[in-house]
């Protein structure tokens, strides 16, 4: 009888830790996008690369839930051993509407190459468009020889971004970076 106690607790413990860290913690309701409707988005923007988008997706929202904005851009970076990255597009939500964003950051790391991306970055609990205005740091890894596709996550105060890239060029490593986001575009990656 004590095993089947311990048993049962430590079940409705680990599904309680389950429901805290998984997608339901997420924000999702009316305010967020689907999956299908971030596929379809993705479809539209990235063309032929579709297959490997929608399983892209897939396993953000699996692991992240829905997100309630979404960027759809544009980027180049390069770096040997120190880089830069710089981008722009447009951050689309359901209650602020539409805006251009930019961004830009450096990165540290065994990184050597460049690259130029298409790129769809999830937004997840974003409480006003003026939160994305900061730095996002995360760890970073690239795989291109002529062409790739990947994703990452970058963190700040509460608010995941997941950017998904499919771009073509050079590039192999891993860095640590950060991305700094602003209202206008800037050379100043810091």
């Amino acid at each position: 009888m004590n095993h089947t106690r311990r048993a049962l607790l430590a079940s409705a413990m680990l599904l309680g830790a389950g429901f805290a860290v998984g997608p339901a913690a997420a924000q999702q309701n009316d305010r967020s996008f689907s999956q299908n409707e971030l596929v379809s988005s993705g479809h539209q923007f990235f063309g032929n690369v579709s297959r490997g988008l929608a399983l892209t997706i897939e396993e953000a929202v699996r692991r992240w839930g829905e997100p309630n904005g979404y960027v759809l851009g544009q980027e180049a970076s390069g770096a040997f051993v120190g880089g830069l990255r710089y981008g722009e597009g447009t951050l689309f939500t359901r209650n602020a509407g539409d805006r251009k964003v930019y961004w830009q950051g450096p990165s540290v790391g065994f990184d050597f190459g460049g690259e130029g991306a298409r790129t769809m970055m999830l937004v997840y609990n974003l409480p006003s468009v003026r939160a994305l205005y900061q730095r996002f740091a995360g760890v970073d890894g690239s795989v291109y020889f002529v062409g790739g596709f990947g994703f990452t996550a970058l963190a700040a105060e509460g608010v995941t971004i997941v950017p998904i890239r499919t771009g073509v060029g050079w590039r192999l490593g891993v860095n640590l970076g950060y991305l700094k986001f602003t209202p206008e575009a800037t050379w100043n990656p810091f």
